[in-house]
C-alpha cells in the first residue's frame, strides 16, 4: 500500500493537508474521509478505516479541515458551510487527478458534513456516517459553559477534548435550530438524502 502526503487549496486561500492512501493494485474506487469536529486526518479511527479500505482495493484521501491539524487557516473563522466547502474542494482535487470519489465517509460532525457535500459531488454513489449528530445541540454542548461569553464578546477560548480552541459567534450563527433544507446547509438538522437512502 502506498501513502502520499498532498496539499490542495480550499478555494478561500488556505492549503489543506491530506494523506492519499492507495492499494497495491490500481484502485477500483476512491473514498474521501472527513474527521470529527476538532480531530484531524491522523486520528486512529481514520487510519484504521483507510487501511481497511485500501486492503479492499479502494484509494482513500483523508485531510485536515481548515485550521486543524496541518492545514492552514484559522479554525475560529470556519463554520459548517466551510467544512462542506472543504469536502467539495477535496473531491475536486481528486477529480482533477482522475480519481473522483464515489464514497464519502464522515465521523461525527464530519459525517453530518458528508451528507450535505455528497449532494454536490456527482460521482458519489455511497455515503457512510459514523456517530454523526442530528442536531446542533450536540456541538453546542461542547462549549455550553462559554455560550454567554461568546454571545457577549463575540468569541471565547474553550476546551474541547483537552485542547483549547477559539470559538467565535460565527460558529454559533452557522448552526441555527431549524429543519434542514438543501438550500440551507447551516441548519444542521438533517433529513435523509434521497440518493443515500435508496
Amino acid at each position: 500500500m502506498g501513502r502520499e502526503k498532498v496539499e490542495f487549496s480550499n478555494g478561500r486561500g488556505d492549503l489543506l493537508a491530506a494523506l492519499l492512501e492507495l492499494p497495491e493494485e490500481p484502485p477500483r474506487a476512491y473514498a474521501l474521509f472527513a474527521h470529527c469536529f476538532t480531530c484531524g486526518k491522523d486520528i486512529a479511527a481514520a487510519a484504521r478505516i483507510s487501511r481497511g479500505l485500501t486492503a479492499r482495493g479502494i484509494g482513500v484521501l483523508r485531510f485536515d479541515f481548515t485550521g486543524l491539524g496541518s492545514s492552514s487557516g484559522e479554525f475560529a473563522n470556519t463554520n459548517f458551510s466551510s467544512n462542506v466547502a472543504d469536502l467539495v474542494a477535496a473531491a475536486e482535487y481528486l477529480r482533477t487527478a482522475g480519481r473522483a470519489p464515489s464514497l464519502l465517509i464522515g465521523h461525527s460532525l464530519g459525517g453530518t458534513a458528508v451528507l450535505f457535500a455528497g449532494a454536490q459531488i456527482p460521482e458519489v454513489t455511497a455515503v457512510v456516517t459514523i456517530g454523526a449528530p442530528a442536531t446542533p445541540e450536540h456541538i453546542l454542548q461542547q462549549f455550553q459553559a462559554s455560550l454567554g461569553e461568546i454571545e457577549a464578546s463575540g468569541e471565547a477560548e474553550v476546551s474541547i477534548a483537552g485542547r483549547s480552541f477559539r470559538i467565535t459567534s460565527r460558529r454559533l450563527t452557522s448552526s441555527p435550530r431549524r429543519p434542514f433544507t438543501k438550500a440551507d446547509p447551516d441548519s444542521f438538522i438533517w433529513r435523509p438524502w434521497p440518493a443515500v437512502c435508496r
